[in-house]
């Protein structure tokens, strides 16, 4: 019998197909939104996993529009009250639930403090929603596992769109468009020889760059929520500033790498860290001496990144099960999390 994970998983193609169907007409208004506006820089308002899908947006949006984006902790409103001045810029607050009391009272904030602000939420309406001055319905469906999937690659899929509407990027846009098919392919990739690999290991980094970064990190979390397993994303440049003295055959490596700039940087790392002992394998076919990890190339530097992390949710609810764990329900967690 599957898991809820598991099933969630495999409905991810379908999930972003209907997100980009479904939420069409609210992805064209807050991209026009944005170009009437222009705004000169961008804040994040996210937690645990949506805010992983803040981090890829951070890139992709600096990468595409070169205007800096900033996350903000939600406590500055909940705990602080503090009074952002926000005029000439935008926006995003991220929330499965659309309810958790800091994220609605900072996206709150932001919006008084005189920003466009954008909502992705799977749940409308919801006080999120009503928080912002737009909202977009991630359209994922039910997410009765506890451990986020479709919804975090939905709110990635969200934003990349709302970003190719508002900037124009054709390229952007037609990559986009073709996530749900490569997300099909990538569904299918088997990463179950990593189980092996990884079952002395009581720790690992995930590494990667840029918006690989932000899918380390959000990988480095479901092996925490669904395995118990101690995991932390590193960028592939930051870990040798003293975090790789870990590094060794019982603490082994997964490097994230897109086909983008930073390829070479990551796998380059991978190689020289499997080269001194170390367990490493990464997502790319240049690799030399790190394991190779099957991947879909999408043709896109931005969506390649995020198909990445298609393959890997499949790995690590299987590894769950394999440890005896219930990747539906981890230890010590809820679905939804109302922090103040």
């Amino acid at each position: 019998m599957q898991t809820n994970m598991r099933k969630e998983i495999n409905e991810i193609p379908e999930a972003a197909a209907r997100v980009l169907t479904q939420s069409a007409g609210a992805i064209k208004a807050a991209g026009l939104a944005l170009r009437e506006r222009d705004p000169q820089f961008f804040v994040t308002v996210a937690r645990g996993s949506s805010d992983h899908a803040a981090l890829f947006l951070k890139y992709a949006i600096e990468l595409t529009a070169g205007r800096p984006v900033a996350s903000l902790g939600p406590s500055l409103a909940s705990i602080y009250g503090a009074r952002l001045k926000l005029a000439g810029g935008a926006a995003i607050a991220i929330s499965q639930s659309g309810k958790s009391p800091d994220i609605v009272a900072m996206a709150d904030g932001a919006t008084k403090g005189g920003a466009v602000s954008i909502a992705l939420t799977n749940t409308l309406p919801s006080p999120l929603a009503e928080a912002c001055t737009h909202s977009l319905d991630l359209s994922a469906g039910p997410e009765l596992s506890v451990a986020a999937t479709k919804s975090y690659v939905n709110s990635i899929v969200a934003g990349l769109a709302v970003l190719a509407e508002w900037t124009g990027d054709t390229a952007l846009g037609r990559a986009v468009q073709d996530l749900p098919e490569h997300f099909a392919r990538a569904v299918a990739l088997d990463w179950s020889g990593l189980a092996g690999d990884l079952k002395d290991a009581q720790s690992l980094y995930v590494l990667g760059r840029g918006p690989g970064l932000a899918i380390a990190s959000e990988a480095a979390l479901k092996f925490k929520e669904t395995s118990g397993m101690h995991a932390e994303a590193y960028s592939s440049a930051e870990v040798v500033h003293g975090p790789v003295a870990l590094v060794g055959p019982s603490f082994p490596v997964i490097a994230l790498a897109a086909r983008d700039a930073a390829e070479a940087s990551v796998t380059g790392m991978a190689d020289g860290l499997a080269e001194r002992g170390a367990y490493a394998c990464v997502t790319s076919d240049t690799a030399k001496a790190a394991r190779m990890l099957p991947f879909v190339a999408t043709g896109h530097p931005i969506t390649d990144a995020l198909a990445l992390i298609v393959p890997f949710y499949g790995f690590v609810e299987a590894w769950s099960r394999g440890k005896g764990l219930d990747p539906d329900k981890p230890v010590n967690l809820k679905k939804v999390t109302e922090t103040r």
